[in-house]
């Protein structure tokens, strides 16, 4: 065999196995057919990130004078901050292919696609092809946004990914779609001054968050930033022309210069030719694996969004390495399943473990705390006071279940309890953990004061 392990796909599942696999001694090769770093540095995670990080400093500035600052009427400059949105994405690009180079992975440009279990075929961009061969195999080809064919096709129409490279924003704009994706993207164009409605077919947007928590994200959807949302109505009759794009939800007629269709992802697998290999794959496209990674066929393994489970990078890098580990040292260690989510919406939202939600229906008997924001010192001083967490917690144990975030710097703060779900601390631990002052994360330790009914910051609970 040429290789010990062949991934393909360079995103954030691909790229880590590679490095791993180079670590671990494995001769290794990584073919991507578009871009280093794959749908998530180059046209998902980063660059969204990086344009919403702008809007927060523009939001930011509008409201400068409740810290005694007077700056005027600020001006945004979006090429401006396209631009620096792709310096980030080429910045970090560049720094995968060093890593990659520095650990001694072979990198293929262009298409991989199976000849048999072992075979890969490298189609380059000018037509020429060469077959590489692999002990390992780790299918790493990601997701794609989804369109469905009732939808036209229009410049005026876009995914995410059209949206993300716009030199300029609408003046308004319609969003297909109240998930994780199709909220950020809003909450940024809105806090762009574009005049945003979101139409979701479910009965509420965000509906992995439980109701307390989304509500604190829908009230600034709508209150600060003038956000339209309808939701538990279909959208339809969809039109779009030269100025614009219409369509009904509700029954009501709605329109503006631009739809963004944000209703999820489909899995990457054409050009792949997996069935030469005999890989099995499900009703709805996504490779089967099963909890080490494993497709059927012996030595090909599969991770991140393809597979079907957490269309999240994070949970495709931790796939990444428990592949790679059983690949070439034979360790069956079970996928980690403490993963957190992590929403980049206005304020910020991040969860971990189960919901109030998920307890109920599992009759599990629990507990719950909160504590607010308004009443950290910090928050105060930062003037940025909205929102609350959670803490869900075993009623008869005491052991820590889950924990919800809605408000300043949640998708941070949320990793202190991603370790208390997995080493299945207790509230009372948490608590009696010195945090340090004035801080953010102070804010667990009240909330788990707040479940034992012994808040020194909040009054007696009734």
């Amino acid at each position: 065999m040429d290789f010990d392990v062949i991934v393909i796909g360079a995103g954030p599942g691909g790229y880590p196995a590679a490095i791993k696999a180079a670590q671990l001694g494995g001769k290794t090769a990584i073919i991507e057919r578009e871009w280093l770093g794959g749908t998530c540095l180059n046209c998902g995670c980063i660059p969204t990130k990086t344009l919403i990080a702008g809007a927060e400093v523009y939001q930011k500035i509008l409201h400068a004078d409740t810290f005694g600052i007077n700056v005027g009427t600020p001006e945004i400059d979006y090429p401006a901050m396209k631009t620096r949105k792709d310096g980030v994405v080429d910045t970090l690009k560049s720094g995968i292919g060093s890593l990659l180079k520095a650990h001694g992975v072979t990198v293929f440009e262009g298409e991989g696609s199976f000849r048999d279990a072992n075979t890969i075929a490298v189609k380059a961009s000018d037509g020429a092809t060469q077959e590489i061969t692999g002990k390992n195999i780790i299918i790493a080809t990601g997701s794609t946004s989804t369109v469905p064919g009732f939808i036209p096709k229009h410049e005026r129409i876009v995914e995410s990914r059209a949206f993300l490279d716009l030199e300029k924003l609408p003046e308004s704009l319609l969003v297909l779609g109240g998930g994780y994706i199709g909220c950020e993207l809003a909450c940024m164009a809105a806090g762009l001054g574009v005049k945003v409605t979101v139409v979701e077919l479910l009965a509420d947007v965000l509906m992995l968050l439980d109701k307390d928590v989304r509500q604190v994200v829908k009230k600034n959807m709508k209150d600060a930033l003038g956000m339209t949302l309808m939701t538990g109505d279909a959208m339809e009759n969809i039109a779009a022309t030269d100025t614009g794009v219409t369509a009904t939800a509700g029954g009501k007629t709605i329109e503006a210069d631009m739809l963004l269709v944000a209703i999820g992802r489909s899995p990457v697998t054409d050009g792949l030719n997996i069935e030469a290999a005999g890989v099995a794959v499900n009703e709805r496209g996504y490779v089967e694996v099963d909890e080490l990674n494993r497709t059927n066929v012996s030595g090909i393994y599969c991770i991140g969004d393809v597979s079907g489970r957490l269309q999240l990078a994070h949970a495709a890098t931790s796939q990444a390495m428990y592949a790679v580990e059983h690949a070439l040292k034979g360790e069956e260690k079970i996928e980690e399943v403490v993963i957190p989510g992590v929403i980049f919406t206005s304020p910020e939202v991040a969860l971990v473990g189960i919901t109030e939600t998920d307890a109920k229906t599992q009759s599990l008997e629990i507990s719950t705390g909160k504590f607010y924001f308004r009443g950290l010192g910090k928050a105060l001083a930062s003037n940025e006071t909205e929102g609350f967490v959670k803490i869900i917690a075993d009623k008869n144990t005491d052991r820590i279940l889950g924990a919800q975030c809605a408000g300043p710097h949640a998708t941070d703060l949320i990793s202190e309890m991603v370790v208390a779900v997995r080493e299945e601390l207790t509230v009372e631990e948490l608590g009696n953990t010195v945090h340090a002052h004035p801080t953010f994360a102070e804010v667990w330790m009240e909330a788990a004061h707040a479940l034992h009914k012994a808040c020194i910051h909040a009054p007696p609970a009734r």
